[in-house]
Parts: structure tokens; C-alpha cells; sequence
């Protein structure tokens, strides 16, 4: 049941008997002598000289004075100040595009190594391509650890024990501080790296729904074509096609009457998936939008739409239950297009590793980031709340306290008995108990509900206090007159006596106040727009000094990638981000905030663009 212990040279030295002489070194007490004669002393079958005596006992010394917590303590402190990561090449051969080439011949300060260098070294290593070492001053730790571990420089043993020391240095402590100190700062890149997968996934789960829009969702693609979708104002699917304007097929003529067909019998917004021929498709409905014979007040547009994800769900066992009768790349076009109504909606039905804005997500443990994102996605899903008669179970189960199976409870009863009208009917689904509904029962919303309160976030357990509030203000809760009576309340009202006097604590009156002052509020649409376009440009139609508006698609460590409307992201480097000193781009961006940009740099041949935030508005 127990591991053996590794037997290392120090455990077969002990065996050969030879501890007895190195405690006799390491004691230090004798100032004359002659070393081999004592050596002599500890000669047997398996230690035939007194050399190999000698180095027995080295081996001991080595591995005690390594093992002392003091020694290890310090040359750990010190190696994190002061190593340096060095990387080199050890074969071009498995880096053919190229990825690794700036860290062919590399140094840099291991405690100055940031998150996303250190995994891309990592990565590089686990590829084949990169050698990654530790550089430390090497000879001043061996100096150290011998002016601690010597303490009479006069002993007939100081050279043993200065050779056995630089041996045990070099052998059993710099590789195993190495293993320790990678293993920390990797550790700590990949919390990094998690913690910016779970801001930027919160962003891109919390973009501002398009409401009461028709939506014409496109899948694009090069030789099976694009796939359209078309889908009302409440996400049902109405109906779909396949077009063919890119090659091989070159259909572009008849791809766009199908799409000015599509427009004209009602599609407001074209949603346009960012992966394959997504650049070629956008110049496809910005002709379309010019040549399409509609009322101007519809406002017809298009919008990129982060597609990452689609597959996984059009593939899915959810996807076959809601679209049995489409094949898998009709339902990626209407998952696109109903994300573009509401992102959280749609995005809760896919696996969040899957959504694709992280950084080195597939390097980092696996484990640490399925629970991050899920409780992010969670996180999201109740600061949002959610209308319990139209909800799907995949957004119900992130709901506090609801399982899987009682999502599905919810949607069966739903079903069967038709929508819910007050939030107590709740208690009558099956596995939906006390302590369930308790839990979860302040993030279920009901809209049409007789009851105003069902439609915030107030807990059913505060409505006496509501009811206290509103006798105390002489009001029947008449949902037009509320938002002015508390806005009233709060300018002249002394909270915290009025708290008392309602027997509840300020910081509940306080929720209790902002959820009447905006019943039904939905947090998302306090933040800006997604921004639609109606044109698109092109990497020649660009000139530095152009001020432009774009989304914010990923935000990294160095700076933010933003769609400014062009075939490849621009990005704004950290430096570029803001005018004041920031040591985080997340301080400035988030995912699908709509920014203003300067374009400063343009790389036809590589496809880079670079922008600059500061100094735009």
C-alpha cells in the first residue's frame, strides 16, 4: 500500500554502511588527520577503496545538505528573483508556419515572464519545436550554500564537503527548484489564463440582446456554401436555404436575389458567422443592402457575429431535439442568428470551452477552467434572471439550485399545463421542492404575471415588506406610477429609518427599491448596442490617421483584437489602449464593447493592422 522510496546514491550509500563517516564529515571537529586512514575504516565488500568510501559519503552530504529546509528555502527565493528563462531552437523542422520564431533565441527574467509568453513557451516545448532551461547564477548559490553548511573552514573535511555540495547542487537542487519554480509560474499562468477566459466569456455571455427584429442568420461558407436561416422576432425558424456566391460555384447574382428575396418579405438584420468566407460574405450583403427596394425606416443592416461554438451545437443531442428535421449546418445558421437576439440565450446551450475566447484555453487544466466557466455562465444567467415561461432548460439549469432535471421538469410542466402565471405555481413541478425554490425563485422571472413583483428580483419571502413599503406610501402598486413614487422616496426618505420602520435591513430595502424602480429590468440593455453596418471596407481602403468605430472581439494580455469591419481584426497593443498607464487591458475593454479606433499601422503582406485608442474621442 505504501510507495517505496526512490533509492537514490545516498540510499545505497547508507546501505554500504557509510553514514557513520559522513556524520563524522559534516561534524566538522577534526583539524588534523589523515583523511584515507579514517576512510579506511569504512571498507567492505561493496566499498572495495577509501576513495569510494569517500564518495559514498559525498553522496550522504549531498543529499542532507540539499534536503536542510534553510538551504532549499533561500536558493528558492533567489532562483525566483534572480534565473533567467532561456529558449532555444531544437527543431525548425515541426514549426513549419513559423509560430514559435520569435523564441527561437530567447532570454528573459523568470519573475518578469508574462502569462501568455510563458504558456506559448510551453506549448513550444510540447511541440518539439523549443528547449526551455533556467539560467541561475549558478556558482554565487554553490558559494552560499557552502558558507551556511561550512563552519570550519580548518577541517580535514572541507574540500569533501565543498565537492559535495557543488555536486549536490548541480545534480539534486537546481533541476528539482527548476521543476518547482516552472511548475509555479505555469500554475499561476494558467489561473491567468482562466481568469481572462472567464472575463472575456461573461462579456460575451452578457451583450445586449436585439430585440423585436427578424433575423437572417448565414453560415458561411467556400465550396458547400453559405447556409441562410431565417428567423422571427421570438427566435422561431421560419424557414432556410443554401447560396453559392463564393468559388468554386461563383453563384453570386443568384445568391443575392435569394437574399434581396428573403429581405423583402421581411429580414431586418443580416447575422454573418466569423469563421471560413465570413469577410467575402459580408461584401455579399453590403451589395445586397444598397440594391434592396425596401421601406428606408427599416434600417436594413448586417453584423459579425462570433460563430464559435455553432458546430458544437448544431451537433449536438439539444440541437437534434430542437431542429430534428435540419441538417447540422442549417441549425449553426439559426444558432447565429438567435444569438444575435439573445447571446445568453443561445450561448448557455453549448459548452463554454467551446466559445473560443480565451487564451491557451486548451493548454491550461481542464478541469480548473470547466468550473470557472460554468460558474461563470452561471454568474451571468442570474444576474440576468430569466423568464421562466420562455427559457429553454439549458438556461433554467444555470439558475442557483436548479439541476438539470428539474430544468426539464420545468419545461414538461410547461408544456402541459401552459405557461406559468405566479411564481408560487412553481412549487407544483415535480422535484421542485422547498429548499429549491427558495434558492432559485429570486433569479425566475414571470412577465405576465398578476403580480408586479413576479417580475423582479425581489424574493417572494421580501413581498411583506413590499406591501409594508406600498401601505406606507399609500400606493396599490400600479406599475406606472411606481418608478417616479420610489425616485421620490429616495430623494426625501432617510433610508435607514425607513428601513427600521419596515423591519428590514437597508441593504435589502435598497435592492428592494432598484428592482420596483425598473420592474422587468434586464441589466444587458444599459450597455450599448451591437454595431451594425450597412458597408464594408477593405484592407486598401484603409490609411493611418482613419478614425473608426469596431467590437472588441478578444481581449489578451498585450491588448485588445477589434472588428473594425475589415477581412482581419486590428489590434489595439495595451500601450495603444488607453492614455493614462494601465496594467491591464481589462481596466479599458471588454468583449463586444463598441469602441472608437485610429488606425496607425497597416501590413497588407501580413495581414496585421494596428490601432490606437488613444486620443479618438
Amino acid at each position: 500500500p505504501y510507495k517505496p522510496k526512490r533509492r537514490t546514491r545516498a540510499t545505497i550509500a547508507r546501505e554500504r554502511g557509510l553514514e557513520p563517516l559522513a556524520e563524522q564529515m559534516l561534524s566538522q571537529d577534526m583539524n588534523r588527520g589523515n583523511l584515507e586512514e579514517i576512510a579506511a575504516q569504512f571498507l567492505n565488500d561493496e566499498v572495495p577503496t577509501s576513495e569510494a568510501a569517500l564518495a559514498g559519503a559525498r553522496d550522504i552530504i549531498a543529499e542532507t545538505v540539499m534536503e536542510d529546509a534553510t538551504v532549499r528555502s533561500s536558493i528558492r527565493d533567489r532562483t525566483r528573483r534572480e534565473a533567467t528563462l532561456v529558449v532555444t531552437l531544437t527543431d525548425k523542422a515541426k514549426d513549419e508556419r513559423g509560430v514559435y520564431e520569435a523564441y527561437y533565441d530567447y532570454r528573459e527574467q523568470l519573475k518578469n515572464i508574462p502569462p501568455h509568453r510563458l504558456l506559448a513557451l510551453n506549448r513550444g516545448e510540447r511541440d518539439g519545436v523549443l528547449k526551455v532551461k533556467l539560467d541561475s547564477p549558478d556558482d554565487d548559490f554553490i558559494t552560499r550554500i557552502q558558507k551556511y553548511a561550512i563552519k570550519n573552514p580548518k577541517s580535514i573535511f572541507t574540500e569533501q564537503l565543498r565537492a559535495a555540495i557543488a555536486d549536490g547542487y548541480k545534480r539534486l537542487l537546481a533541476p528539482s527548484i527548476e521543476t518547482e519554480l516552472r511548475g509555479e509560474v505555469t500554475d499561476h499562468s494558467d489561473s491567468h489564463a482562466i481568469d481572462t477566459f472567464g472575463a472575456n466569456l461573461r462579456q460575451l455571455l452578457l451583450q445586449p440582446p436585439v430585440r423585436g427584429k427578424s433575423v437572417l442568420g448565414i453560415d458561411p461558407g467556400f465550396r458547400t456554401g453559405c447556409k441562410v436561416a431565417v428567423v422571427d422576432a421570438t427566435g422561431k425558424f421560419l424557414g432556410g436555404t443554401t447560396i453559392y456566391p463564393h468559388p468554386p460555384q461563383k453563384r453570386w447574382d443568384e445568391a443575392k436575389a435569394t437574399l434581396l428575396k428573403l429581405i423583402e418579405q421581411g429580414a431586418d438584420i443580416m447575422a454573418i458567422g466569423n469563421g471560413t468566407a465570413s469577410r467575402e460574405t459580408e461584401a455579399l450583403a453590403a451589395e445586397v443592402i444598397g440594391q434592396a427596394q425596401i421601406d428606408p425606416a427599416r434600417d436594413l443592416a448586417y453584423i459579425m457575429v462570433n460563430e464559435a461554438g455553432a458546430s458544437v451545437y448544431s451537433a449536438s443531442e439539444l440541437a437534434r431535439q430542437e431542429f430534428p428535421d435540419l441538417d447540422v449546418s442549417m441549425r449553426g445558421a439559426v444558432s447565429i442568428a438567435r444569438r444575435l437576439q439573445d447571446p445568453l440565450a443561445e450561448l448557455v446551450k453549448i459548452d463554454p470551452k467551446s466559445i473560443g475566447v480565451g487564451l491557451y484555453q486548451h493548454d491550461v487544466d481542464q478541469k480548473r477552467l470547466a468550473e470557472t466557466l460554468d460558474a461563470v455562465v452561471e454568474s451571468a444567467v442570474n444576474h440576468v434572471g430569466v423568464d421562466v415561461n420562455t427559457a429553454s432548460a439549458s438556461l433554467l439549469s444555470y439558475v442557483a439550485g436548479i439541476s438539470r432535471r428539474v430544468a426539464n421538469a420545468i419545461v414538461k410542466y410547461r408544456e402541459e399545463h401552459g405557461p406559468f402565471k405566479q411564481r408560487q405555481a412553481l412549487l407544483k413541478v415535480k422535484g421542485l421542492g422547498e429548499k429549491t425554490y427558495q434558492q432559485a425563485i429570486g433569479f425566475l422571472k414571470i412577465p405576465d404575471s398578476q403580480t408586479t413583483l413576479d417580475n423582479t428580483f425581489i424574493h417572494p419571502e421580501s413581498y411583506p415588506v413590499v406591501e409594508r413599503l406600498f401601505a406606507y406610501l399609500d400606493m396599490q402598486g400600479d406599475e406606472k406610477e411606481l418608478p417616479g413614487q420610489i425616485e421620490l422616496l429616495r430623494q426625501k426618505a432617510n433610508l435607514g429609518q425607513l428601513a427600521a420602520k419596515l423591519a428590514v435591513g437597508e441593504p435589502t430595502l435598497v435592492d428592494i427599491l432598484d428592482s420596483l424602480a425598473k420592474p422587468g429590468r434586464d441589466p444587458r440593455d444599459e450597455l450599448p448596442p451591437p454595431l451594425l453596418r450597412q458597408d464594408v471596407l477593405s484592407m486598401g481602403d484603409l490609411k493611418a490617421g482613419m478614425i473608426l468605430n469596431g467590437t472588441v472581439r478578444n481581449v489578451v494580455d498585450f491588448g485588445a483584437f477589434v472588428d473594425i469591419g475589415v477581412k482581419q481584426d486590428g489590434l489595439v497593443h495595451i500601450s495603444q489602449l488607453a492614455d493614462r498607464y494601465i496594467k491591464s487591458p481589462f481596466e479599458v475593454v471588454s468583449v463586444g464593447d463598441v469602441v472608437k479606433v485610429k488606425v496607425i499601422s497597416i501590413d497588407a503582406a501580413r495581414g496585421r493592422i494596428g490601432l490606437s485608442m488613444k486620443e479618438v474621442n
